[in-house]
Formats: structure tokens, C-alpha cells, sequence
């Protein structure tokens, strides 16, 4: 496949580094252009109007970079991003999401949190994997006005591995996976903060889902209790509805010292019909608090997504609740692909 450049392209990275940068002035916290300038310049080398960036397992269709607001972490500049290039086998990326997360973290955070990390990702790391991952890696990570706030790698996981989590973790996947038969591992996080490190396991709940399906699991997981305020924020946000299609509903569980948290995160490309008004109910949801509202939209205008005609610019909208805390959520973006949507039209037209 030809790609035609015109001569004038800038690379991606340029675009990226140029939300970053302009978001963290907007959101008052560090660049992160301090920590990761490297690491964006070699994820996004390829010019800015190659629609191979369309291809990624982060955002399919868009440029593998997708920022989020969080109610939990309110004033943080949070994103993920795709290591390396499109065409980048699964394995480099792997190794590179690892290599930049021990370079950030030792000086960050420490060197227990290094050692933390180290052992539990040695699963991940190792010579497993060569020939069953797709995409390899993520790299996700947060900011404040001190600088570096958490680091997180999202690896691929095999069933298989799950005997290589924690064992609290592994018993707590064991439980789900009898319980809900339909939920299928898919990766595993792990990340570090400054005082806490944590590790949760993503499933894709195969077939639709109906969210108050989960009430049994929530149960036994000790958190049934939550069920009505988790379906209060997914009803709002989706305008009554409660049924997310096959391949919309990933369930994350991590254990926090409050007890299990669960994560439900609805893929809203899944969904045939987001609400036009999605954000004004979702800011409807965050209503009784005041202080989140208020940093949800000095967020979306920092990345310039606050205007509610553009569906496609929201890529994932997650609701997490604990024994102790109701439904928060954390509402994922995609700022740069309008462009790209242009050029996949257009390469169409030419094809």
C-alpha cells in the first residue's frame, strides 16, 4: 500500500505533543512533554495525514492516543497512548511500554515501586507472547502540578496467565470467570502512584450485556449494594438505556483496601445510538457535585471537546464503584482524528 504524502506533513507527534502541551497550561500541571518527549516522538513518527494510525486496538479509526477525564482524579492530565508505529510487531511495543514504564518509574516513585513493578509484571515481560498477541501493549499515565502522578502498562493477557496475578487477584478472576462464563480475559493493568501501586484485570463480556446482569457477580464480589447507583449513572449517561451490545462491555476488578472495585467500561462506538445530548447528561449525573462538573468541563475544553455535536470524539465512558463509594466515572476521548476520518474517506474514494 502506497501512502502519498504531501510534502508540507509534519509527523503525528507534533499534534500530540501540541494537545499535551496546551492541555497541561489549561489544567495548571506539568508537561509531560518533561517525562515522555522521547517516547511520543517514536510512537508517532509517521506524518500526520498517514491513515495507518487509523489501525490500533486503542481507538480503531482514530490516532492511537486517548485522553481521560476521571471523577476520582478530577484536575489530572491522564492518557494512553499506543506504543510505536502502526506497523510495529506486537513484541517491540510490549518491550517498549515496559522499558519507558521502569524508566519513569524508579526516579518518580522509587526504587520499591521499580522492584513492585518488576515483579509483577515478570508474567508480561518474559519470552511469552511471541506469537498470540495482536497489539502487544499500552501505555497510560497522569500528571499534576508536581509532575509525574501514576504510570500504567496494559498488557495482553491469555487465560492461561491468570495464575500469574496476584493471588488474591487470581482467585478473584477465578470466582468471575464461574460465575459469568461469558466474560473472557483480555489484559491486565499495572500501575503505580506515588503512594500506592495496583493491578486490575480487564474481561470482554461476550454477547450483549444487560447491566443489571451484573447484580449476582456484584454480590458475591461484596458489592451488590452498589448496583442501583452503578445503573443510575449508565441509564443517565445513555439515555435509558441499559443494554450494551456484543463486544461494548469490558469489566475491570482490582482489589483496593476498601474491597473489590469494579469497573465497567461501555465502548461507545458499540453503541448504534449515543444520546445527542450525552454530555449534558452525563454533566446532569455529576449535578450534586459541583467541584467534579466543574473540572469535567475545564477538562473537555482543555482538549478541546466540549462541544456536544462531536459523537466520535467520545471513545469510552467507564463507571467504577467499591463497597464504599458509589458510582464515579471517567470518560475517555479521542481529540485527534478528525483528520484522519477525512483522509480514510478520501483514500476510500480513491481506491
Amino acid at each position: 500500500m502506497q501512502h502519498h504524502h504531501s510534502k508540507t506533513a509534519r509527523p503525528m507527534s507534533d499534534y500530540v505533543k501540541q494537545s499535551l502541551n496546551s492541555a497541561s497550561k489549561m489544567l495548571g500541571v506539568q508537561s509531560p512533554l518533561n517525562y515522555m518527549d522521547d517516547f511520543i516522538n517514536r510512537s508517532f513518527s509517521l506524518p500526520e495525514d498517514d491513515i495507518a494510525y487509523a489501525d490500533n486496538a486503542l481507538v480503531p479509526g482514530a490516532v492511537p492516543y486517548e485522553p481521560s477525564f476521571s471523577e476520582s482524579e478530577p484536575n489530572k492530565l491522564r492518557f494512553t497512548i499506543q506504543p510505536l508505529g502502526p506497523s510495529a510487531p506486537p513484541i517491540s511495543r510490549r518491550n517498549d511500554a515496559t522499558r519507558e514504564m521502569r524508566r519513569i518509574v524508579g526516579p518518580a516513585f522509587g526504587k520499591d515501586a521499580l522492584n513492585w513493578f518488576d515483579s509483577r509484571s515478570e508474567e508480561w515481560r518474559g519470552l511469552s507472547g511471541l506469537g498470540w498477541m495482536s497489539y502487544g501493549a499500552w501505555f497510560g499515565s497522569a500528571f499534576d502540578e508536581d509532575g509525574l502522578y501514576a504510570a500504567k502498562i496494559y498488557y495482553e493477557l491469555l487465560p492461561s496467565q491468570i495464575e500469574a496475578l496476584s493471588p488474591q487477584l487470581a482467585q478473584t478472576s477465578r470466582l468471575v470467570m464461574t460465575h459469568m462464563p461469558t466474560l473472557y480475559p483480555i489484559f491486565t493493568s499495572i500501575g503505580c502512584k506515588r503512594e500506592l501501586a495496583s493491578q486490575r484485570i480487564t474481561f470482554m463480556h461476550r454477547g450483549p450485556l444487560n447491566v443489571s446482569n451484573l447484580g449476582p457477580l456484584m454480590n458475591n464480589l461484596g458489592i451488590g449494594h452498589q448496583l442501583p447507583s452503578l445503573m443510575r449513572v449508565v441509564g443517565l449517561a445513555l439515555g435509558g438505556r441499559f443494554e450494551i451490545p456484543q463486544g461494548g462491555a469490558l469489566i475491570g476488578l482490582r482489589h483496593t483496601p476498601d474491597g473489590v472495585e469494579l469497573k465497567l467500561e461501555i465502548l461507545l462506538a458499540s453503541l448504534p445510538d449515543l444520546p445527542t445530548r450525552f454530555l449534558d447528561l452525563l454533566r446532569l449525573g455529576l449535578a450534586e457535585r459541583p467541584r467534579q462538573l466543574s473540572a469535567m468541563d475545564r477538562w473537555l475544553a482543555a482538549f478541546g471537546v466540549d462541544s456536544a455535536t462531536e459523537q466520535g470524539h467520545f471513545s469510552v465512558l467507564s463507571v467504577r464503584v467499591t463497597p464504599k463509594k458509589e458510582a464515579s466515572i471517567s470518560l475517555y476521548v479521542r481529540p485527534i482524528e478528525f483528520e484522519l476520518r477525512d483522509n480514510i474517506e478520501e483514500g476510500r474514494a480513491l481506491a
